[in-house]
């Protein structure tokens, strides 16, 4: 009898043993419990091109929070996964990747994209999917009409022309030029700005649509300072031209009041402008002066934020990077209410989410209202001494 055949009633035992543990294991820890899934999140944001100081922080961001949270055990037992994707800005792309991530990666939702043109070129490619979009960006339109998996976290570009029609009006400004990017961004934006102008008794005496690539706008600053009647200029655009058109301006020795988007609220921008950019007036978010602000909730959000993106990165904060730090956390908040990664359940969840605190005001969405902001989510800033300050009127 060969010698390891004696061992044969032992090592059969054994296995049974083994078969009954992992039966009772299974039976009481199920497989989906034990080795919980992760939860899939794709991101389209602009990390390079032209519109690199929105993209940038906004990836930085994202990652940050996505760590921390799989850093404290993830989301009901669940690691995020984030799948992000540099669209450089380019509507093209954020179609093919949000096409990707659909169909390929079954991601739950998309974070993103950050700019305008790139999110009202995607919106129908989510909505079809079924896939929830949580815009980085402003425009009405993305949310106008409502379509019931498309939601932003940016605020409206049509509370930003308010507020700079409500400063225009504190002083005595009532005679404009309009500038605007000839980009999904700055056609929104010269249309809210158009719409809301009569109702401050503001007359827009020249408009202005320039190239998103434009490296010189002195002709068209020739063109508009020809205009004697002209007091002060609005700009509509997320690039570079913004900074541009501010040493554009003051190298002609125009010393005409500037207006700026809250595209304009990344301080690399008035960087980039130098002293030119000294008493540009635009709406921003409250995070961008959160040291300013009293004490109260809001403060702590976006102190948390402040301290620990700008710790991480050596760098100061932009509202750009909150939006995706929102939409995270808007999206975690859903999956913990709905109690499931179940997409039609965390979409209900997300539309259903109101008092949320986030570095752009507080989010409450409703079945018509996917924007979740109102127009105290801004403040009116300016530039004094190269740094972001709040506007006095």
């Amino acid at each position: 009898m060969p010698a390891n055949t004696t061992n044969t009633p032992v090592l059969r035992g054994l296995c049974t043993l083994i078969v009954l543990a992992t039966l009772v294991l299974f039976s009481v820890f199920p497989l989906s419990q034990a080795f919980a899934a992760s939860i899939k999140v794709g991101a389209i944001l602009a990390e390079t091109g032209p519109a690199a100081f929105l993209g940038g922080p906004e990836v930085r961001s994202l990652r940050m929070l996505a760590e921390r949270i799989n850093s404290e055990g993830g989301v009901n037992g669940h690691s995020i996964e984030l799948i992000v994707k540099d669209s450089g800005g380019s509507p093209e792309r954020a179609i093919s990747f949000a096409k990707q991530l659909i169909e390929e990666e079954k991601v739950l939702a998309i974070i993103g994209p950050s700019t305008s043109g790139e999110s009202l070129s995607i919106k129908r490619v989510c909505e079809t999917g079924k896939t929830i979009m949580l815009s980085c960006s402003a425009a009405d339109v993305i949310v106008q009409p409502v379509l019931p998996h498309i939601f932003k976290v940016a605020p409206s570009d049509g509370f930003a022309a308010e507020h700079i029609f409500k400063s225009m009006q504190a002083k005595g400004i009532s005679k404009i030029a309009v500038l605007s990017a000839n980009d999904g961004f700055g056609k929104a934006g010269k249309e809210q700005l158009t719409a809301h102008a009569p109702a401050f008794g503001i007359s827009i005496l020249a408009e202005e649509v320039y190239d998103k690539n434009a490296t010189d706008l002195s002709a068209i600053v020739a063109k508009l300072r020809a205009n004697p009647n002209i007091q002060a200029v609005v700009n509509w655009s997320i690039v570079p031209a913004q900074s541009i058109l501010a040493k554009n301006i003051r190298q002609a020795g125009w010393q005409i009041p500037l207006y700026q988007s809250h595209g304009f609220a990344n301080i690399k921008y008035a960087e980039a402008a130098g002293p030119a950019a000294e008493g540009i007036m635009f709406p921003a978010s409250r995070v961008l002066v959160a040291d300013s602000l009293p004490e109260g909730e809001q403060r702590t959000v976006l102190l948390a934020y402040k301290t620990a993106y700008e710790s991480q990165f050596k760098e100061p904060i932009s509202t750009f990077g909150g939006h995706t730090y929102d939409a995270l956390n808007i999206l975690v908040q859903a999956i913990k209410k709905a109690g499931s990664t179940e997409p039609a359940k965390v979409r209900d969840a997300v539309e259903n989410t109101s008092g949320l605190i986030g570095t752009a005001g507080t989010f409450n969405y409703s079945a018509t209202d996917h924007g979740g902001l109102d127009a105290d989510a801004f403040v009116m800033l300016t530039v004094q001494d190269g740094k972001f300050v709040l506007l006095e009127q």
